[in-house]
């Protein structure tokens, strides 16, 4: 029989992304793809297979299941891609470990024995790549690492093993790096909008963007995750018997280099991005004694920058609101580390994981959909002025 999906966070970046994916596939193999959010839903999926229902999963218990009643009943494939940032690691938990526990006691309890797979979304602070240095590549047979403050991750895994022990559905975990992505609302960690504002408000004032991190991270090899890469490896790893019941990591399978990929995002704005050479030192420590060094700090950057994006959405088109959804503070924490986060994907790969992504492309791509969504300004019309003189401030 063909299987039902359930996609939670639909306005996120992931979630997104895999009803994207689905409603791409054959209704004879995905007969019905069930969504939720918390806010309201802002893209119109122009195929009658979606349901959308508005589910709070910080609500009373009670008040999720009669949401979830009817519509869920018959729910084959769970994939759970909600998340609630705060830039306060330490406080992620108080939120994102009761939003799990409740979205699985529900669905547990509406569809029943009709559920056959869950699919639970968590990230690279799985192996603590957000506290520190850490051992790279990360592979999903390192350990967990020792932290007062519990990671947050290891609480909602633990929540599904224990219930996973006394059910018959299984389950899967994808842990993507950091996510490049469209969303049709605001985001937590966000790195293509926080991006683009970034570079087109320094293009307004004139101004080359300078690099906000620092001069290792700015040289040093990362890698990263698209959205539509993590949608397909979601639906691949939590449909094949073969692979039930195992965590992997996503990336796009590429590595880059900051200093480049800077430039050629640059390019794609119009500016012509010239190498940086100033840098401060190591040093801003964190608790822990980790080093973190900024050439600036985003959030401290955009605290007076609204206007001159208005003044480029009035200009060039774009919408005023998508400012506020500049992730700031993230990029800082982004960009800021002198220390590598990759990932290794063997694993994925050794069990017939063949997709691979272009970095470069994927952030491109993205400003594409954004401009679409009318978010950003038609590329078209800033390449029609050419921008003279800009200074190195």
């Amino acid at each position: 029989m063909a299987k039902v999906a359930f996609v939670t966070g639909c306005n996120g970046v992931s979630g997104n992304a895999i009803v994207e994916y689905l409603i791409r596939q054959p209704k004879e193999e995905w007969r019905r793809i069930v969504i939720t959010s918390r806010s309201p839903l802002k893209s119109y999926w122009q195929d009658p297979r979606i349901d959308f229902v508005a589910i709070d999963f910080l609500a009373p218990l009670d008040e999720i299941t009669g949401e979830m009643a009817g519509v869920c009943a018959d729910v084959t494939h769970a994939f759970f891609t909600s998340y609630v940032h705060t830039d306060d690691f330490a406080a992620l938990k108080l939120l994102n470990v009761p939003l799990f526990e409740n979205f699985l006691t529900a669905i547990d309890t509406v569809a029943g024995s009709s559920l056959q797979r869950v699919c639970l979304q968590t990230g690279g602070k799985h192996y603590g790549a957000h506290l520190g240095p850490i051992e790279v590549p990360m592979v999903e047979t390192l350990p967990r690492y020792e932290d007062d403050d519990l990671n947050f991750y290891y609480q909602q895994e633990d929540f599904m093993f224990n219930l996973h022990a006394q059910r018959s559905w299984s389950w899967n975990v994808i842990r993507p790096n950091g996510i490049v992505g469209f969303t049709p609302a605001k985001n937590g960690m966000s790195e293509a909008i926080t991006l683009a504002i970034y570079i087109l408000v320094c293009r307004e004032l004139g101004q080359y963007p300078k690099f906000p991190g620092n001069k290792y991270f700015y040289e040093a090899v990362d890698d990263s995750s698209f959205a539509g890469g993590i949608a397909e490896m979601s639906v691949w790893a939590s449909t094949n018997e073969h692979t039930k019941n195992e965590a992997f990591n996503h990336t796009n399978g590429d590595t880059y280099v900051w200093k480049y990929c800077f430039k050629k995002i640059g390019r794609y704005f119009n500016m012509d991005i010239p190498d940086q050479t100033e840098w401060p030192e190591l040093g801003d420590k964190l608790g822990d004694g980790t080093r973190m060094a900024h050439s600036f700090r985003m959030a401290d950057w955009a605290r007076d920058k609204k206007p001159v994006w208005e003044r480029v959405c009035e200009k060039y088109g774009g919408s005023k609101e998508a400012f506020d959804w500049g992730t700031w503070a993230f990029f800082d924490w982004t960009v800021g580390k002198a220390w590598p986060t990759l990932s290794s994907i063997n694993k994925a790969r050794s069990l017939g994981w063949t997709r691979q992504d272009d970095t470069i492309q994927s952030y491109l791509d993205t400003f594409k959909s954004f401009e679409h969504a009318g978010i950003l300004p038609q590329n078209s019309r800033l390449h029609e002025e050419l921008l003279t003189n800009p200074t190195e401030k």
